[in-house]
């Protein structure tokens, strides 16, 4: 028996959902086949770890902006109930930039107990103080193997996160961050921010560098309010601003979130298009990043404009000798009868 799913034009939480009810309906042996604008076996993996269920993954697409692959349910080895391992998640040949987002939506996933043994090409430290921030004490991390190439980490929810009363969404303490590791940590997180919502920084002064990155990256989209200072820790909270049409917090379908930078200015110049489409080309709707280029990338808009679909953003951030500043990416909605967005010069 074969069941087909389209998921394309589906952000991440209905692709899983809708991916996961059409798994747990067909029986072991039995094929679903999906059908997606980016690559979803991510998804299928966060199904293998959440569901402790095997799945063997064919693709019989594989193109830009057109993916479609096969996944057989399996049956599950019988194990005694003392020797249950935790499932392997194995994110080496995942692309970084999607790594930590669907790591953290698959913690977010966990009931308390549950685990998984993270398998990665690097120490994945800095999502071990991301997930703190959100959770708190109820995150279980234990190393079983550091080798170049393969680091093993086995990863638990402990218990329910507890909730606090600051509204943040999340609090990153710094000082318990490794320096090398801070602010890409924070950026991602903010970057998972819904308009409205807020994260808190604690740090033992005002935390400039950072301040300076933001303009540079987010421009007006973000709230800065220094909400506690003293003797050895300053406390910030940084808002992502709701949408302009929007005053309440909530969307128009236009925003595009920044969940990265993609400096190109030490690239060759022949490798700078090829990478700023693949970036573009791995966003989720409502995502974006923030192209650093060392002239105005105008060129680089007209192509995008011909060959991306009417969910195509872009947006000055910065116009200097030297570093042009554009947000790139993808709205998160898109009306049937929408018009053509005029040129941004």
């Amino acid at each position: 028996m074969q069941t087909a799913i389209d998921v394309t034009e589906t952000d991440r939480s209905e692709r899983r959902e809708r991916v996961f009810e059409a798994l747990d309906a067909v029986d072991a042996g039995e094929t679903v086949v999906v059908v997606a604008e980016q690559d979803p076996h991510p998804t299928l993996r966060q199904y293998q770890v959440l569901r402790d269920a095997s799945v063997d993954v064919s693709y019989e697409r594989e193109a830009a902006g057109e993916w479609k692959l096969r996944a057989t349910k399996r049956e599950n080895v019988e194990t005694d109930e003392g020797d249950q391992d935790s499932p392997e998640f194995d994110v080496r040949n995942m692309p970084p930039r999607r790594r930590h987002t669907v790591l953290t939506e698959t913690f977010d996933l966990l009931a308390p107990g549950e685990g998984f043994v993270l398998v990665n090409d690097h120490d994945p430290e800095p999502l071990y103080h991301e997930l703190r921030s959100v959770h708190g004490d109820v995150v279980g991390w234990s190393y079983e193997l550091e080798d170049p190439g393969e680091w093993r980490v086995e990863i638990a929810r402990t218990g329910e996160s507890a909730g606090d009363d600051t509204a943040a969404e999340a609090t990153f303490d710094v000082r318990e961050i490794p320096k090398p590791d801070r602010h890409p940590t924070i950026h991602h997180r903010y970057g998972g921010l819904k308009a409205g919502d807020a994260l808190d920084v604690v740090a033992p002064h005002e935390p400039k560098p950072l301040r300076r990155e933001f303009d540079e990256q987010y421009g007006d989209d973000f709230g800065w309010e220094v909400r506690e200072r003293d003797a050895g820790k300053v406390r910030v909270r940084i808002t992502k601003q709701p949408d302009e049409a929007h005053g309440d917090g909530t969307s128009n379908g236009n925003e595009v979130t920044a969940v990265e930078e993609l400096d190109v200015r030490d690239r060759p110049p022949a490798q700078r298009h090829e990478a700023i489409f693949e970036a573009y080309e791995e966003l989720d709707a409502g995502e974006g990043f923030v192209l650093v280029n060392d002239h105005d990338p105008k060129p680089l808009y007209h192509q995008f404009e011909a060959e991306a679909g009417p969910e195509f953003r872009w947006k000055y951030r910065a116009k200097e000798p030297g570093e042009f500043r554009v947000l790139v990416g993808k709205a998160a909605e898109v009306p049937a009868d929408a018009e053509d967005v005029d040129a941004p010069f």
